[in-house]
């Protein structure tokens, strides 16, 4: 079993708006994901999927047989400007960056993952039900 990792450090990109489209591919298959990251309206869809390219390549597989296991958006570094404003003064802003950090597994370690989970989700359901 061999995992596809790939990460990218400082990418020009916020880490609130890219853990948006990590949540939206975070558990899919990887070529899906890839193909619906190519119409999101998103201006970071391309770099998220650059990294999703590079860890299903890492992973020697093809992307049909992997699913997109695990994606990790952290805060980078800030880059600090200034911007004009009136009566002569400069205000400070902070462009952010982040790292991301992509990793790939094939598809039936991560359906075995589910059916261990499942029974333990049905032993509370039934739990739930009897009180």
């Amino acid at each position: 079993m061999t995992n596809g990792n790939a990460q990218l450090k400082n990418y020009r990109g916020t880490p609130r708006k890219l853990r948006l489209l990590a949540d939206f591919v975070r558990g899919k298959n990887a070529s899906k994901a890839l193909a619906e990251l190519q119409f999101v309206n998103k201006r970071h869809a391309d770099g998220l999927a650059g990294v999703i390219k590079s860890a299903v390549a890492n992973s020697g597989k093809a992307a049909q047989d992997l699913v997109v296991s695990d994606i990790q958006v952290q805060e980078g570094q800030k880059m600090r400007r200034y911007r004009p404003a009136s009566h002569g003064r400069a205000l400070p802003f902070r462009r952010r960056m982040s790292h991301i950090a992509v990793t790939v597994s094939p598809a039936q370690a991560k359906k075995k993952a589910d059916a261990q989970v499942e029974p333990e989700q049905k032993a509370e359901t039934k739990t739930a039900e009897t009180k």
